[in-house]
């Protein structure tokens, strides 16, 4: 039996003797990495976690003790160790546990994290909670994973410092030199600049033997030498930019020697004060194909253990990411004014060429959605076109810099939504579900959503022709394998197209939204083939302005409407379309919006996600049957 076997809680660990946990440490990485490449998943950074998570739990006492992961993608190990190795192998499936810590999951999740850099604000917030409660126990933030890159961890340092306050707060810094992506600004080479932990030991013990050993002075020499110490830290180590918050800041230290960890962790248990720990860690550690390329691995699909490389997939379409990608090189080839910017992901929006062909025009602003969005008002206010490319649920943290500097001045500023809609296996906090509601409710905002791939570098053309801001939703995964035109040509502004070759009088009118078009087509094909009903298509193309004109005209004729979209029913295209046509004095006609309901969605494949929650082509099939009853 294995010992990760034997262990069913952090109190089964403290049970294993210490000379065992380097071996506790090879069996959890082998767990992860073999569920990883069944189910796909976040492996490097979890595996750059594991000694880490290891030593935390063998001295805190959790849940008593508090551990936040910063991101949650970090905590498969902390999964193992905390009563869910058996459920591990359903990590990310559906019914499954999740990929991230959620509190509603286990009690030892002390917080959902699912975005970056929220761990030191949340992790005060419970300290300061325990306080009031008169509560005695640690809080412990571990936020890595270029989670530092963000403004919300320095807010959160901020306050925990402020020295009117005693908090006892435990931040670590998992400090891998990686995001998604490699980290990029001058913090992350602030950061870098660090001693071997070992050897910074090493000369601080030899030098100050020496100083003891100077006959009659060599006492004072070594106090001098101590009250020198610091200042000589600040200069070579990252501990200025952390004493300034006021912080007790110890390392940097090797975060792979789990001896060491273990002996520094409790240590500093002890203290009542706000101390920041920097732990130096290898992403991917352990599994040569993730150490070697930790970009691909950060996230990743199915693969083989052995060789670390892709299972192998059948020929597909390209991705929607991949053609928006490619777009963006075509048109900036002909636009020197087209700049782009993304934050920590120029692989996963597509970007990677843009960034190797333009890099004078390309602007990766890290994990920091709010100051890339500013940052672009700033590039659109002197005429150039900038493009933010930034997945759907990562816009959400930019709401207010979308409304003040970009839409009041109505700046032309593209918004290329990726992963719009249903994501899959990452789950609540990762679906772009909100993005049509929180969007179209903004002036001067264009917002609009293509069929399918060809459609998408059609509207991206008019995007960046566009004198105002624009959101570009399009959905993860492959696109419809549609024939891409030999040049890209514009579509209208705000006119929709239906979306097939008919003149039958329908008996159903559907009007669908961007990937949502398809599953309508289909759903078409089997009303007329299975039920003898027929019915017209609308591809609304725009949410904002809605072509209420072609909307209004169909609905007037055809008494049965249905309006499809992969977002939140609230506030959504559907609410637009029933807008629309009330002020349109149009009636006499029975309306079901298919959408998602007022619910947060799980995490599962997407196509088992959409049958679930009622937005795939059997879905408007029987919306449809039901009206036409």
């Amino acid at each position: 039996m294995g010992l990760l076997e034997t262990i069913n809680s952090p109190a089964d660990l403290k049970r294993i003797d210490r000379s065992d946990l380097d071996r506790l440490a090879r069996e959890i990485r082998q767990t992860i990495i073999e569920v990883v490449a069944q189910n796909g998943g976040h492996l490097a950074p979890s595996l750059g976690a594991v000694e880490l998570t290891i030593a935390l739990h063998y001295v805190f006492d959790v849940p008593r003790d508090k551990i936040i992961w910063d991101v949650g993608h970090q905590s498969y190990a902390h999964k193992l160790l905390t009563g869910r190795r058996d459920a591990f192998r359903s990590i990310r499936q559906h019914g499954g546990i999740s990929g991230f810590t959620r509190m509603s999951e286990s009690p030892y999740d002390a917080f959902t994290t699912g975005h970056s850099s929220t761990s030191i604000s949340a992790a005060l917030g419970i300290t300061t909670a325990k306080q009031i409660k008169a509560e005695r126990s640690k809080v412990i933030a571990v936020i890595g994973d270029g989670s530092m890159t963000a403004g919300l961890a320095y807010e959160g340092l901020n306050q925990a410092g402020d020295t009117h306050k005693d908090k006892d707060l435990i931040v670590i810094l998992n400090d891998n030199e990686m995001s998604i992506s490699h980290n990029v600004g001058a913090l992350s080479s602030f950061l870098s600049r660090t001693f071997s932990a070992k050897r910074l030991q090493e000369m601080r013990r030899e030098f100050g033997d020496f100083l003891k050993s100077l006959p009659r002075i060599g006492d004072d020499m070594y106090q001098l030498a101590k009250r020198s110490e610091e200042s000589f830290k600040a200069f070579v180590t990252p501990g200025m930019l952390f004493e300034a918050f006021n912080f007790e800041y110890f390392g940097p230290i090797n975060g792979h020697r789990l001896n060491h960890l273990i002996n520094i962790l409790q240590n500093i248990k002890v203290l009542e004060e706000p101390v920041l720990l920097h732990v130096i860690t290898k992403k991917g550690k352990g599994y040569t194909p993730a150490e070697k390329n930790p970009v691909y691995f950060h996230g990743c699909g199915k693969f083989e253990v052995a060789t670390g490389e892709c299972l192998p997939a059948q020929d597909t379409p390209p991705t929607y990411t991949k053609v928006f990608g490619d777009a963006m090189v075509t048109l900036a080839r002909e636009d020197e004014r087209i700049v782009a910017v993304t934050a920590a992901m120029p692989e996963g929006t597509g970007l990677a060429q843009f960034a190797e062909e333009f890099p004078q025009r390309f602007f990766d602003v890290g994990i920091a959605e709010q100051h890339g969005v500013t940052f672009a008002a700033g590039l659109a206010s002197e005429g150039l076109k900038p493009v933010v490319a930034i997945y759907s649920t990562f816009l959400q943290r930019a709401y207010d810099q979308i409304l003040h500097d970009v839409c009041i001045e109505a700046l032309p500023v593209v918004f290329a939504l990726d992963r719009g809609g249903i994501v899959g296996e990452d789950g609540a906090t990762h679906h772009g579900l909100f993005d049509l509601s929180y969007l179209r409710s903004l002036p001067n905002m264009v917002v609009m959503a293509p069929r399918d791939e060809n459609e998408l570098r059609r509207m991206l053309l008019t995007a960046v022709q566009h004198p105002g801001p624009v959101a570009l939703r399009y959905p993860r995964g492959i696109g419809t394998g549609v024939a891409l035109d030999e040049s890209i040509t514009p579509v209208a502004l705000g006119k929709a197209e239906i979306a097939h070759e008919n003149s039958e009088e329908a008996r159903i009118l559907i009007v669908a939204i961007g990937r949502t078009v398809e599953e309508a087509l289909e759903a078409r094909h089997i009303l007329s083939e299975a039920h003898g009903i027929t019915a017209k298509i609308i591809n609304a193309r725009f949410v904002k302005p809605l072509d209420v004109e072609t909307i209004a005209h169909y609905a007037a004729r055809i008494p049965n409407v249905i309006t499809v979209e992969e977002n939140t029913l609230p506030g959504g295209f559907g609410s637009a379309v029933l807008e629309a046509l009330n002020d349109a004095g149009i009636s006499g006609f029975k309306l079901k919006r298919l959408g998602i309901k007022d619910v947060f969605v799980e995490h599962g494949s997407q196509k088992r996600l959409r049958r679930l929650y009622g937005v795939d082509a059997q879905a408007i099939v029987a919306a449809a049957l039901r009206l036409v009853s």
